[in-house]
């Protein structure tokens, strides 16, 4: 059983529209999820609704997931004609030892080991957006992603929003995760380089580009065996 360290960073001045949730499943069993909502689109309602729907559900395996946010998309898309209650979801259902990944959009999921990382769903860093037709609510069909992940008790696992994705560098984000002794260290660490990066503004990555000011949430586990 992998036990370990969990905190998370919410900053949700910018917007109000991020959403998370945590949840013990028991037996060293969790569910993470971010949630995005996408500005000026009714986002903080539908972000908080999947957050709402994903704490209440019997969650077995990541079919439910799938099936809670079917029902939502359906009934947001219902409501806002995919112009309103739009949100991405990023979620890390660890379950029976395997890591299960569901997201729709792109807030990223990455799982960070000793000597490499992957990253699931999402970008990091970059001005190109995939638009909201990858939201929840967007379209009458949802596009999900989907994958499964072996996790050791040397790994460590990021799940984020675009207000901390964006303001990183990759190498950033996965040295801090790497150097820091526990996952509350990480959280500081980052929260204080992206305000660092958003009070300079500019971006060095891009022509042009700039840091964004924007909701900052990242949800940070350090693993050990139990």
């Amino acid at each position: 059983m992998l036990t370990g360290s969990l905190a998370i960073l919410h900053d949700n001045t910018s917007h109000g529209e991020d959403n998370y949730l945590t949840r013990d499943l028991g037996d060293g069993n969790f569910l993470d999820v971010v949630l995005d909502g996408v500005t000026g689109h009714g986002g903080d309602e539908a972000s908080g609704s999947v957050a709402d729907a994903l704490n209440q559900a019997n969650i077995t395996g990541p079919d439910d997931i799938v099936a809670i946010l079917e029902e939502l998309n359906t009934d947001f898309h219902q409501v806002g004609g995919g112009r309103f209650l739009l949100t991405t979801a990023s979620a890390a259902l660890y379950l029976n030892e395997r890591l299960h990944i569901v997201s729709v959009g792109d807030s990223p999921i990455y799982v960070i080991r000793p000597d490499a990382y992957e990253q699931y769903s999402g970008r990091m860093g970059g001005l190109i957006r995939l638009g909201v037709s990858k939201a929840v609510g967007a379209e009458a069909g949802l596009s999900v992603f989907r994958t499964e992940v072996d996790l050791s008790s040397s790994d460590r696992l990021v799940c984020c929003t675009d207000g901390v994705s964006d303001n990183l560098l990759g190498d950033e984000l996965m040295e801090i995760v790497r150097e820091s002794a526990d996952a509350e260290e990480a959280s500081n660490r980052v929260k204080a380089l992206v305000d660092q990066h958003i009070e300079q503004g500019r971006d060095i990555r891009f022509r042009g580009g700039r840091f964004r000011h924007d909701d900052e949430t990242a949800i940070f586990r350090f693993f050990a065996d139990g």
